[in-house]
């Protein structure tokens, strides 16, 4: 049995495709559970510094369930950067606009803020219906 800690490499790990439904869940705990798959934590050969993240198809994101008053309390900022061009919309608002985008940044945050983190999230396809172009790879549903 070798002493040496083993790291892997970039041309080594083979990306699996994972499919998860959002009608239901709860936002944080769905973008914590997706957020370890991009990054490969659920792996045993798992490294730092390499890409050994999977790739993760959320459907049906406009059913996810905010807990709490969050939908009416919880801003999401945006900035056009303009002098007082500062805008503000309740999680609830987007949720019904652009449930793509409150999914999108729930999970960005929990990612490392760099550019593999950058890499990782390119990994993660998100849908607010059933439908998505993805069937020919077969995603595996993953448990939540």
């Amino acid at each position: 049995m070798p002493r040496q800690t083993t790291f892997a490499k970039p041309g080594d790990v083979k990306a699996t495709w994972h499919k998860v439904d959002a009608r239901g869940q709860v936002l944080g705990r769905m973008a914590t559970t997706v957020a370890t798959v991009l990054m490969g934590k659920h792996r045993p050969e798992y490294t730092p510094h390499v890409d050994c993240g999977d790739f993760v198809v959320i459907t049906n994101a406009s059913g996810i369930v905010l807990t709490g008053r969050k939908a009416e309390q919880k801003k999401k900022l945006r900035f056009s950067g303009y002098p007082g061009g500062l805008r503000s919309d309740s999680f609830g608002d987007v949720l019904e606009s652009k449930p793509e985008l409150l999914v999108k940044d729930a999970v960005r945050r929990m990612l490392p803020k760099n550019r593999l983190g950058r890499q990782m999230l390119s990994k993660l396809k998100i849908y607010a219906g059933d439908e998505h172009p993805h069937a020919a790879q077969q995603p595996k549903p993953l448990e939540i």
